[in-house]
């Protein structure tokens, strides 16, 4: 694909608009240097593969992959892998934009990718995933590696996708190569605390949010998850150890309320059971839309995309907005949400817990050392305390809202390495 086709199917995606947009207030606000702006705006590579798979009836059904690396200025690629039947070019690409940024704005020496596949894994067999990944991970292994690029599971992959992943491309080497992906099972050198690690950032970025607003924590803070999968399950896991009352919870096919309070538990045995949340016994159902517009005390959307737009950021009745999905509120929800007085701590700063834990487990690897997890999670704190801290002061120096403050802070970092390094040739 040339370059003028390439723009084109990028700028055909909302995603990757609201991103441009969002790092154009950024590099607007900062004065950051044009040339530098403009290296940001599209991704170094941008691979497309055609991933058949043989299927249970015996048929060969064609699927269209996707790994992008947007910046590798910091070093090797990082980012996760999502199979959904929304995955496109022009959303990896945007995916891939919002990693580059978060690996910067918490100083990892990693760059910025992501990959997919567009599919239903919901409606595949077990031995059918497994062989849309072996197909998969083989066409794009010769841009990935533990020194090039290092995915990790996203929306519709795990543990277990990781683990073939991580088999098929050592295959190919000859020797095992663990370090090539992140999120894998423990036996084979995955880290402990990198499961709950996204949900438990966002806890510890709302921690940090309380403490600035004197905003105390306890039975009577109200918390509501749109999105109850691996990352919102773990937020309001976290959020109810702390002393919170979770009051309701979705997932994509709708939510459950109670504003007395949810019990964690029963809710994740009633889906480990019934495999969605309708009809759990002690709970009022609801859809995603009144969900959000629920009034709480803390809300996190940790679901997908675009959720909290200009149509409905007027209705929240939340003080605190953190971001546990990418890029849950589009560009023009923010002014809205700013002029509530809503506090918002943005994806590529509150989810960035899967991002850091990852970086844990390469380097973890790379050194044959483990740790165990209260140095994890110890680690994590200190790592998401500091960055919030960070993003906090560039809020105050320029007076800005939190997600532009984020983007100041990570292109700061960012935009020096590039400087340094040069420009080749």
């Amino acid at each position: 694909m040339d370059n003028e086709l390439l723009n084109m199917e990028l700028l055909s995606g909302p995603l990757y608009k609201n991103a441009l947009k969002q790092l154009d207030l950024a590099c607007t606000a900062m004065k950051l240097d044009p040339n530098v702006a403009a290296r940001l705006k599209y991704p170094k590579r941008a691979l497309i593969v055609s991933v058949p798979v043989r299927m249970d009836d015996k048929s060969i059904k064609v699927f269209e992959g996707y790994r992008v690396q947007h910046s590798l200025t910091l070093g090797p690629g990082k980012g996760g892998v999502r199979y959904h039947p929304s995955v496109t070019l022009s959303e990896t690409a945007a995916l891939a934009m919002l990693m580059t940024l978060k690996c910067s704005l918490f100083g990892l020496p990693l760059g910025g990718a992501k990959g997919g596949v567009r599919c239903n894994p919901n409606q595949m067999s077990r031995q059918e995933k497994q062989n849309l990944t072996r197909r998969y991970t083989s066409e794009i292994s010769n841009i990935i590696g533990p020194d090039k690029d290092i995915p990790a599971p996203d929306i519709g992959t795990d543990e277990q996708t990781m683990a073939w992943m991580m088999d098929t491309y050592s295959q190919e080497i000859g020797f095992a190569v663990p370090g090539v992906v992140t999120g894998k099972p423990l036996s084979i050198g995955g880290s402990l605390g990198r499961t709950d690690s996204t949900g438990q950032g966002v806890a510890y970025t709302i921690m940090s949010a309380a403490k600035h607003l004197n905003m105390t924590l306890d039975k009577d803070t109200t918390v509501i998850v749109q999105g109850y999968g691996k990352v919102g399950y773990s937020a309001a896991r976290k959020m109810d150890k702390i002393g919170c009352k979770i009051i309701a919870v979705s997932d994509e096919n709708g939510g459950i309320y109670n504003p007395k309070g949810l019990d964690i538990e029963a809710i994740h045995k009633h889906l480990t059971a019934k495999k969605n949340l309708a009809g759990f016994p002690e709970a009022q159902p609801v859809t995603n839309t009144e969900l959000l517009e629920l009034k709480c005390d803390i809300l996190i959307p940790a679901a997908v995309e675009s959720q909290i737009t200009e149509k409905n950021a007027g209705k929240l009745k939340c003080k605190i907005l953190a971001e546990g999905a990418n890029s849950p509120t589009t560009l023009e929800a923010d002014p809205i949400l700013f002029d509530k007085g809503i506090f918002v701590i943005p994806d590529i700063l509150a989810n960035a817990g899967g991002v850091t834990v990852s970086y844990f487990e390469w380097v973890q690897g790379l050194q044959k050392f483990f740790w165990d997890e209260k140095e994890v999670h110890n680690r994590l704190w200190n790592i998401m305390e500091t960055t919030f801290e960070k993003v906090l002061a560039v809020h105050k120096e320029y007076k800005v809202n939190m997600r532009t403050a984020a983007l100041i802070s990570s292109l700061q970092h960012l935009s020096k390495a590039m400087l340094v390094r040069g420009f080749f040739p």
